[in-house]
């Protein structure tokens, strides 16, 4: 059974953040910050009383009650991931490809991760009979499975999960005796919320799921850190919350206290927070919408865009184009797409995908301008993909890949 590398090609040490939203700090989020900047403290450990109510009642209004005492936070998820694995134990199962930052907080750990594949129609949940075969072959090697990370808005793959698929896995997870975590951190930033249907696997087995979610993702800025996790509504719950806030005293992860106000803020979705998060989710829709577009008239391979800021693209069809600029593999690909673009476009490799497949996900951050006020004015625009700087963001990354595909076109054989 083949276990993630521990290093792989390419710098080792670098991780590729959550895709930036690439829009101004809203002025109400800048306001309450700074009103609470003369707090020199950090919160508890796990979060204080106000920050985990707001995150009681953020969930409460997805149709997940929750209690305090079933709630923590910590700077970031990956530090809740983090202190989840420790607290579990045994190794851990993720689809393949993943977020980039699953499977280092295991290895850090010395466990093992396994990744699985996941169904056609959408990445970030595993295919529920590739995840028992999985599950069998490492226990016949010795192995001891014990936590199953999904997510069902997933990064990198920019997909959400039908609730059948979603069903089927989870299911399979726990017959087999995992604990399910569900990373929900892209939950928010739906673009047809409207025509998607979102099923956390904690609506299915609310005894069985942990619900992360980083608020990066739709609330706050990447450089305030904050992240919240919902644990089972049940006595073994409590006794899983308890571990994880010992694993985060331990490492000192506490949520200073000014950037706990602003999370707490935001998690009560006063109707500011609401409108900018409606408005930058449809924004980042019609822009991955346009950038889809432009990789895939090049021959280029790319699931339609569903959430977050992003999508994963699959440059296998031109292999040969990219085989003559000296691209081999998806490492090469990072750096000459990186390079032709001006933007990070990390590579599949960095998701756990396989090395020698050309894919890398592509950030829509980037293409809404340089400046703040560029950013800005993408948000009041009513047309924000006829904005000058838009369109050339968007032009340079068509005219990228319409050059590898006409020099693909050039390198195919004659018939």
């Amino acid at each position: 059974m083949r276990r993630t590398d521990p290093e792989g090609h390419g710098p080792v040490r670098y991780g590729p953040p959550l895709p930036d939203q690439g829009l101004p700090v809203l002025p109400e989020l800048r306001a309450v910050l700074a009103a609470a900047a003369d707090r020199a403290d950090a919160e508890p450990s796990g979060g204080g009383p106000a920050l985990l109510d707001a995150a009681c009642g953020y969930w409460a209004r997805r149709g997940l009650a929750a209690a305090p005492d079933r709630v923590a936070a910590a700077p970031g998820a990956p530090a809740l991931l983090l202190a989840l694995t420790g607290a579990l134990g045994g190794d851990v199962l993720v689809p393949r490809p993943c977020a980039a930052w699953w499977a280092p907080q295991a290895r850090l750990l010395g466990r093992s991760v396994f990744h699985v594949a996941t169904p056609a129609e959408c990445g970030g949940v595993p295919d529920p009979y590739a995840l028992l075969e999985t599950v069998r072959r490492v226990r016949a090697e010795g192995g001891d499975p014990r936590l199953l990370v999904l997510s069902v808005a997933d990064d990198p793959t920019a997909t959400v999960a039908p609730p059948e698929v979603v069903h089927e896995s989870v299911e399979a997870a726990v017959a087999e005796g995992l604990h399910v975590v569900s990373d929900e951190t892209w939950r928010d930033t739906l673009h047809r919320p409207h025509d998607t249907v979102l099923l956390s696997p904690a609506e299915m087995l609310p005894g069985e799921v942990t619900v992360v979610a980083d608020l990066a993702g739709a609330f706050l800025p990447q450089g305030w850190p904050a992240a919240v996790a919902r644990f089972p509504d049940n006595d073994w719950g409590v006794q899983l919350r308890a571990r994880v806030l010992d694993v985060l005293t331990t490492l000192g992860a506490w949520v200073a206290e000014p950037v706990a106000a602003a999370a707490a803020y935001a998690l009560g979705e006063p109707a500011g927070v609401t409108e900018r998060l409606t408005t930058a989710a449809r924004l980042h829709a019609r822009v991955a919408t346009a950038a889809h577009h432009a990789v895939v008239v090049s021959g280029a391979i790319a699931r339609p865009p569903q959430a977050g800021r992003h999508l994963y693209v699959d440059l296998g069809p031109l292999r040969s184009a990219l085989g003559a600029q000296g691209v081999g593999d998806a490492q090469d690909l990072e750096d000459f797409l990186t390079a032709r673009l001006g933007v990070p476009a990390p590579g599949g490799h960095r998701f756990g995908d396989d090395l020698a497949a050309l894919r890398v996900r592509l950030g829509t951050g980037p293409l809404l301008g340089a400046t703040d006020a560029e950013r800005a004015e993408c948000l009041t625009s009513p047309s924000p993909l006829e904005l000058p700087h838009v369109q050339r963001a968007l032009t340079l990354l068509g005219s990228a890949f319409d050059d590898l595909r006409d020099d693909a076109q050039r390198w195919e054989p004659p018939r």
